[in-house]
């Protein structure tokens, strides 16, 4: 007698069936939308400019969550603040406008669950109107001038350690060190960094080179290896003359301990402020690349972001050997922007009332982006966007309307402290056509 097994395995599929029914739990996760209601997200002044607002989760909007939103000036205090319940229809936040160019932020918050959810947008009004707040020192161009000659009395005096654990079939990377000018008792520094250069069976073969300069912060390096990999000599350096391939606990001590806030050390003194040898540093890193007997004599590239960004500028101003720049979202760009009620720039020194003492500020004119941006003479690519609330869009746009020279802007409206793909692909290939052909715009 045949048997059926329909029934048996019928029981097989519903026991399953409730076990992933059982083990099966749905997690969505809150998601905070907000756009100004105007395309291209920038307004004229005094035109009116509205948030729309939608809080989803798994892409459908939710009511009855208790919201809280704050709006004004980028980085100063909101002049306007709510608490809302939401609804199944998206907010529309009236703003206000701006009379004089610059930043409106909207930021709106949720506590749901013991999470906190967060969101912002921020509308422009002609930011290509906004000027600095900085001044400009009379002996600018002597002070770097004579700065410049103290780092040509010194040789380079560079050393290689090869690190094959770096290195691919088609580059060889190395860590460098070579000589820089010190601080204070120390007349003398060194500058580490991580040099890749692409492998070639022809000896007489020469490349471009790219000087890439770091954003803030304390840590390791690993070289821009997929740049070196396109044919570029490039160079990855740190800025605080200790090596750059060191345990990363070694960099967590020294972010906490004696290098926490070294961008205001001796910020009254513009002959001792911690970036004087940070600037010349780049320079020298420029004078190693050019040494190298890869390099081919011509074509020599910056690229940088945030501190890296504000380097970038610094550097090529300071040094005309340098012949495209690519910097992003730059820092120490119009710093003394809280002294005059608006946002200053990355180190953010001067939003403690206290940092303000005339010493201070005079020495921050000299490093200050702006008026490195103005003295740019070559074509350039940059980058930043709207939400950056590291580097103020209104600190970027004070430093960005000084160049004169040939630029391009990649502005990613959402874009906070970091370039999108896009944004970063983009660049990439602008300084590879630009390294490899030779040609100025």
């Amino acid at each position: 007698m045949i048997r059926s097994n329909s029934g048996f395995f019928a029981a097989i599929i519903i026991l399953f069936a409730a076990f992933a029914a059982a083990a099966q739990e749905r997690l969505g996760t809150y998601q905070i939308r907000i756009a100004p209601d105007k395309d291209g997200w920038t307004y004229e002044l005094n035109q009116p400019a509205k948030f729309n607002v939608a809080v989803t989760l798994d892409g459908n909007q939710v009511s009855g969550l208790p919201i809280k939103y704050a709006c004004g000036l980028e980085a100063m205090k909101p002049t306007l603040e709510k608490s809302v319940t939401t609804t199944n229809q998206s907010l529309m936040i009236d703003a206000g406008t701006l009379k004089e160019p610059g930043f409106l932020r909207c930021i709106v918050t949720l506590e749901k669950d013991g999470k906190s959810y967060r969101g912002l947008a921020t509308a422009g009004f002609r930011p290509d109107l906004i000027k600095p707040t900085t001044g400009e020192p009379k002996d600018f161009d002597a002070f770097w001038n004579e700065s410049k000659k103290e780092l040509a009395k010194l040789p380079i005096d560079a050393k290689f350690e090869p690190l094959p654990n770096y290195s691919t079939s088609t580059v060889e990377v190395f860590q460098v060190n070579f000589q820089n000018v010190g601080t204070g008792i120390s007349k003398q520094s060194r500058i580490y960094g991580i040099l890749a250069v692409p492998k070639t069976t022809n000896p007489n073969q020469k490349f471009p080179a790219l000087l890439n300069v770091p954003g803030a912060g304390v840590r390791s390096y690993r070289g821009v290896i997929n740049l070196a990999e396109r044919g570029i000599i490039t160079l990855q350096i740190g800025i605080h003359g200790l090596p750059v391939t060191l345990n990363e606990s070694v960099y967590d001590d020294l972010r906490a301990g004696s290098l926490n806030r070294y961008m205001l050390y001796n910020l009254d003194n513009k002959d001792t402020y911690y970036y004087k040898r940070v600037f010349l540093g780049c320079i020298r890193a420029n004078d190693f690349l050019i040494s190298l007997p890869q390099f081919d004599g011509k074509n020599l590239g910056i690229l940088g972001g945030s501190q890296g960004g504000a380097l970038a500028i610094s550097t090529t101003a300071l040094d005309n050997r340098v012949r495209y720049i690519a910097a992003s979202y730059p820092a120490l760009s119009d710093v003394t922007g809280y002294i005059y009620g608006r946002a200053g720039g990355w180190h953010h020194g001067f939003k403690d009332e206290k940092n303000r003492t005339p010493e201070k500020i005079e020495t921050s004119k000299y490093y200050d982006t702006v008026n490195f941006a103005k003295r740019l003479k070559v074509a350039g690519i940059y980058s930043f966007g709207y939400n950056d609330e590291v580097c103020p869009p209104t600190s970027m746009f004070a430093a960005f309307n000084q160049i004169a020279a040939s630029k391009k802007l990649l502005l990613g409206l959402e874009q906070g402290h970091s370039n999108s793909p896009e944004q970063t692909e983009r660049i990439n290939k602008w300084l590879e056509d630009s390294l490899k052909s030779g040609k100025t715009e």
